[in-house]
C-alpha cells in the first residue's frame, strides 16, 4: 500500500475530525476567494464603465450618487438641472470639451432604466447594432442585449414606462407606449441593461403626466427626429446630467473646470475617477475586515488540523511502531504525517472552493436582481492558485510537530508498553 491511500485511511478513520477539520478550513478558504472573486468583477464592472469619461455635470448633491447614478444606474438622481444653465457645456464648438451626452433618467420598464440622451453615448461603451436601427422619433427605443434577453423584448414590440426605477413604482405613465425599433450588440459595460430613447420621449412623459400635453395623437413626433433635433432650442427643458470627455486630459483649464463649476454655478461637477476611488477605500475597510476573518477562521482550522494529527498519535503509536518493525524508515513515517495534513489542507481547499463559487453564484442572482449588474460564480481567478499553495502550505506547517513526534517514535519503549 503507498503512502497516499495510507495517509487516506488515516485520515477517514475518523470521519468527525476529517470533517471538522475540512469544513472549518474550508470556510477560512471559501471566504477569501468569495471576496477575491467580488472584488474583481466589481472593481472590472465600475472600470469598464467609466467609459474615459472625465467629468459629469449635474444637480447639486452628493457627487458619488450623481456619478453612481449617472454611470453605472445603481442610485437615485441628485435632481435636474435646465439645459439653459447647462447650455455652455452642451456647446458642440466648446474648446475644452470632445463629447457631451447629456441624459435625462426617472421613468424605467420593470426596473430596467429608460435613458434619454442622444447617439454619442454609443460612442463611450462602442455600442454598434445588432439588428434593427436606433432610435430617431419619440418613443423609439434602442435597448441593450441583457434587456432584450431578460425582458423578452424584441423589434417591434411596445410597452408602457413606470415612474421611478423599482418595480415597487409601478405607477405606470399615460402616454403612447414606447416601441422597440432596435437591440445593441452586447459590450459587457452598463449600456446592456439600458432602453435607450430621445430626450424629446422623456419630457413629453413628463409634461403629459402634468397636463402638459392634451392629446397625445396630435402630437408631431417627427419634430423631434435625432437628424433635426437641437438640444439648445429648449433652454427650460430639463436633464439630470451630463456626460463629458476632454479634449485633453492634461490642459490646466480642463482640470480645473469641475471646482469651477462647484464654485461659481448651481450646479455641481465631479470627477468619476476620484469618486469611485473613494467608493473603493469605502468599500476597502469592509472587504479587508472580512479578510481578517477569513485568515483568522484559516488559521484556527490550521491549528485544528494540528490538533487533529497530534491526538491520532497517541491513538496511533504502536500502528507506527509496527510500521518501523516491518521496515519502515523514521523518513517514511515523516513522510506519511505530513501527507496527512497535506490532504487535509487539499480537501479543505476544495470544500472552500466549492462554498466560494456556489456563493458567488448566489450573490450574481441578488446583484443582478438589485443592480443589474453581471457578477458570477463560474469565472475562476489566477489568485485561486496560489490560494492552494499557500493551503498546501498551512497543511504541512500544521503537521511539522506531530510528523517530527512520529520521526522519533521509540520502537522498544512503544512495543514494550
Amino acid at each position: 500500500m503507498n503512502l497516499l491511500k495510507l495517509a487516506w485511511k488515516n485520515i477517514t478513520h475518523r470521519p468527525l475530525n476529517l470533517v471538522l477539520s475540512m469544513v472549518l478550513f474550508g470556510l477560512g478558504v471559501g471566504l477569501i476567494i468569495l471576496l477575491l472573486l467580488l472584488n474583481s468583477q466589481m472593481k472590472n464592472n465600475f472600470d469598464r464603465n467609466l467609459a474615459d469619461i472625465d467629468m459629469v455635470i449635474g444637480a447639486k448633491g452628493s457627487p458619488l450618487q450623481m456619478i453612481l447614478c449617472s454611470m453605472y444606474h445603481i442610485d437615485n438622481p441628485t435632481g435636474n438641472i435646465t439645459i439653459g444653465e447647462a447650455k455652455p457645456f452642451l456647446n458642440p464648438k466648446h474648446p475644452l470639451i470632445k463629447t457631451n451626452v447629456p441624459l435625462s433618467l426617472g421613468d424605467s420598464y420593470k426596473s430596467h432604466r429608460i435613458v434619454g440622451t442622444n447617439h454619442d453615448i454609443l460612442k463611450l461603451y462602442q455600442g454598434k447594432i445588432e439588428s434593427g436601427t436606433l432610435w430617431e422619433n419619440d418613443f423609439e427605443v434602442t435597448i441593450g442585449k441583457s434587456v432584450a434577453m431578460d425582458l423578452g423584448l424584441d423589434l417591434g414590440d411596445e410597452f408602457q414606462s413606470s415612474h421611478g426605477f423599482d418595480d415597487a413604482d409601478d405607477m405606470e405613465h399615460e402616454h403612447g407606449s414606447f416601441k422597440v425599433v432596435g437591440i445593441l450588440e452586447p459590450t459587457g459595460s452598463v449600456l446592456d441593461q439600458l432602453i435607450l430613447s430621445n430626450l424629446a420621449s422623456i419630457w413629453e412623459t413628463h409634461d403629459h403626466e402634468a397636463g402638459g400635453h392634451d392629446d397625445h395623437e396630435g402630437h408631431d413626433h417627427s419634430a423631434h427626429a435625432v437628424s433635426n433635433f437641437n438640444l439648445l432650442d429648449y433652454p427650460d427643458k430639463d436633464i439630470t446630467s451630463i456626460l463629458i470627455q476632454f479634449k485633453s486630459r492634461t490642459n490646466f483649464q480642463a482640470l480645473n473646470m469641475p471646482r469651477n463649476i462647484n464654485e461659481n454655478t448651481d450646479m455641481q461637477a465631479a470627477s468619476p475617477a476620484i469618486e469611485i476611488n473613494r467608493l473603493y477605500s469605502m468599500i476597502g475597510i469592509g472587504v479587508d475586515a472580512l479578510r481578517n476573518l477569513a485568515i483568522i477562521i484559516a488559521l484556527v482550522s490550521a491549528f485544528s488540523i494540528f490538533i487533529s494529527l497530534f491526538t491520532s498519535l497517541r491513538e496511533r503509536k504502536y500502528e507506527l511502531a509496527l510500521m518501523r518493525v516491518m521496515g519502515a524508515s523514521p523518513g517514511k513515517l515523516f513522510f506519511l504525517i505530513i501527507l496527512e495534513g497535506i490532504v487535509l489542507a487539499f480537501f479543505g481547499f476544495l470544500v472552500g472552493l466549492i462554498i466560494s463559487h456556489v456563493g458567488m453564484e448566489v450573490l450574481a442572482s441578488y446583484a443582478k436582481s438589485s443592480y443589474r449588474y453581471s457578477f458570477t460564480g463560474k469565472t475562476f481567478l489566477n489568485a485561486e492558485w496560489m490560494i492552494l499553495l499557500v493551503s498546501l502550505a498551512i497543511g504541512f506547517v500544521a503537521a511539522i510537530i506531530p510528523a517530527i513526534q512520529a520521526y522519533k517514535t521509540d520502537i522498544h519503549n512503544t512495543l514494550s508498553k
